[in-house]
């Protein structure tokens, strides 16, 4: 039996789909987002907050609130690029605290092909 280890994401709700959505092209810069939006998905499943990226090169050490440090490629098809593109994650870390607000806003984001900010 799975153990729910986080909180979980709230989805769209009926006030966020009054909300302007923001649109992001799908194939931006994997550390451009990931500085945007300063979100990380883990390969359980779980968003963390990322607390400070340092990028060197094809490269970065990031750090997330919860105080995990980890290094991470710039690729575009990477698993955690194409889950943050797609929101695959099911829960929010409990102990990053992200706030409501930013998960409400990257649930309504939309990551679209031919449309959208490039960052």
């Amino acid at each position: 039996m799975a153990v729910k280890k986080g909180i979980g994401l709230a989805m769209e709700s009926p006030d966020a789909v009054n909300k302007k959505k923001k649109y992001y092209r799908k194939n931006v810069g994997f550390f451009k987002l990931v500085e945007k939006i300063k979100l990380w998905p883990s390969r359980s499943g779980t968003l963390h907050g990322i607390k400070s990226i340092k990028i060197t090169g094809n490269a970065a050490e990031i750090t997330t609130h919860c105080g995990e440090t980890f290094v991470a490629w710039n690729s575009r098809n990477s698993r955690a690029a194409r889950w943050l593109r797609n929101k695959w994650c099911v829960s929010a870390c409990k102990h990053c605290k992200i706030p409501a607000w930013k998960i409400e806003k990257y649930s309504t984001t939309m990551m679209t092909q031919k449309w959208g900010s490039s960052l």
